[in-house]
């Protein structure tokens, strides 16, 4: 190993180390131990689900670690009400969502409904909270009459801790119904993340150059399961909510043999669905998905995705891949079709004037910035050893290194002058995409995580509406958050 990949690993240890330790469980074993192989096949389950009632939610989120069944086996995990992935809260513009959040596990967390627009203050969707072991903390998130429908999700974001918590399962997925309900025969949601067993069932505790590079887990799963199987008839029409939990994987997602239509990524949902072929969901990412069933079997597949590596820099090789390059992609799931044709649906309504956000092209714009995402030698970590940044600074909970005017509307030339791609995510407020691989889109589009690729940038604009507060935007490389690269924004 050379001089300069000894300084890196070795600028990595302390945080890998306080992170590694902070579980009783993680396991350090070789990933060449023996395990039993995932059970596939298995008919596909549903997370459990929690629905709004006259305007309200009261939810209890215990988060455990214990046994948990994952990929078809018993394993030591972690878990909100005792599964992985915690239950779907289900929601509709205006409610509240009371959360009581009991800290079961032996470290520090707390919640982050990623994705919502509300306020950052005081018990809301405040990544500043820290819920100490063994504590309880209540959250209250008020939504906003006309906040846009689709498919969210929560999940820990205590710093330093936070790839560890969703790499071991804390997460669940958050609906905000349509005001006009669309018109399938079933709506299926479909939480994909990934995570690394040893023999004994418990969860690998990964590598300082995993850190550095973006752990990706060696088992896919859809709902905690390995590729299970559903069926549908011919002709039917159905709602998938799909959600990239994984840590770092970037997710292709291809389902060939059936005819899929787009009604939205993330908090944006377009006024009439789009034809689509292949999605790519950066970590973080939702899709909210209408698939017309056909008959024969279709397999949702993953395929590979080169986002670089900083092994280039280091003289080292990449993360281990589950999917190889060339390769037909991980399966996922399996849907089988068949039996006799149902009636042709109805087409979906259109999305209401005024449910999705003002469309920001032609606003006028109160202050441009440039903001710049960086991982490489020589930067941070005491200088000389492998840092994450943003504008050149790693994250500080003390600092606030944006100040924006409350009901103003900023553009922000996003960049990354790494080898490696970072999904940027910026909490609270949606970015509108102005323009993206050098050309602007021909229709409005939202997100809040948006992939900023290795050399390149990325224009969004953003109304700071309705809320005021402190918050944060970061890379959803949630590996490349906790070593770093993300800072605090106030809007007042």
């Amino acid at each position: 190993m050379s001089r300069r990949s000894a300084l890196l690993l070795g600028g990595l240890g302390a945080a890998a180390t306080a992170a590694g330790s902070a579980g009783l469980w993680w396991s350090a074993a070789s990933r060449s131990s023996s395990r039993p192989a995932p059970v596939t096949g298995a008919e596909l389950s549903q997370p459990s689900e929690l629905r709004s009632a006259g305007g309200r939610l009261e939810v209890r989120l215990d988060a455990a670690a214990g046994r948990i069944q994952l990929a078809g086996q018993q394993a030591r995990a972690m878990g909100y009400n005792g599964g992985s992935p915690g239950p779907t809260l289900r929601l509709r513009p205006g409610d509240v969502l009371s959360v009581r959040l009991a800290n079961n596990l032996d470290q520090p967390t707390n919640l982050h409904v990623h994705g919502l627009h509300v306020s950052p203050e005081g018990s809301g969707d405040n990544v500043f909270v820290v819920v100490n072991a063994g504590a309880v903390h209540d959250y209250e998130y008020r939504l906003p009459a006309d906040h846009p429908p689709g498919v969210y999700w929560y999940h820990p974001h205590h710093h330093g801790m936070v790839a560890d918590q969703i790499f071991a399962g804390l997460f669940g997925a958050i609906i905000v119904e349509d005001p006009e309900p669309v018109p399938v025969s079933t709506e299926r949601v479909l939480v994909i993340s990934d995570t690394t067993l040893d023999g004994g069932g418990n969860v690998v505790r990964v590598s300082q150059m995993e850190r550095m590079l973006g752990r990706e887990g060696e088992l896919l799963l859809v709902n905690g399961q390995s590729n299970p199987e559903f069926t549908a008839m011919p002709g039917q029409r159905e709602r998938w909510r799909i959600i990239n939990a994984c840590v770092a994987r970037y997710l292709p997602l291809r389902l060939d043999g059936q005819q899929l239509q787009l009604l939205g990524i993330d908090s944006g949902r377009y006024r009439t669905p789009s034809p689509v072929e292949e999605l790519l969901l950066a970590p973080g990412n939702r899709a909210d998905l209408l698939v017309a069933t056909a008959a024969g079997e279709s397999v949702l597949r993953a395929a590979y995705y080169d986002r670089g590596s900083m092994a280039g820099m280091m003289g080292q090789r990449g993360p281990r891949q589950a999917i190889q390059p060339g390769a037909a992609g991980a399966a996922l799931a399996t849907l089988r079709v068949a039996g006799s044709t149902a009636p042709s649906p109805t087409p979906p309504p259109p999305l209401p004037a005024g449910r999705d956000p003002d469309d920001l092209r032609t606003a006028a714009v109160a202050a441009r910035r440039q903001v710049a995402l960086s991982s490489g030698a020589g930067m941070g970590m005491g200088g000389g050893m492998m840092g994450f940044t943003i504008d050149g600074r790693e994250f500080s909970p003390a600092r606030t290194d944006t100040v924006v005017a409350a009901g103003s509307v900023e553009e922000w030339t996003l960049t990354n002058a790494s080898p490696m791609d970072h999904p940027f995510h910026l909490h609270v407020w949606p970015m509108q995409v102005i323009e993206e691989g050098g050309r602007a889109p021909d229709r409005p589009e939202w997100r809040d995580v948006i992939n900023v690729p290795a050399q390149g940038r990325v224009k969004v604009r953003v109304a700071f509406r309705d809320f005021s507060g402190r918050s944060v935007y970061h890379c959803h490389i949630l590996d490349h958050e906790d070593l770093g690269m993300m800072g605090a924004i106030e809007v007042r």
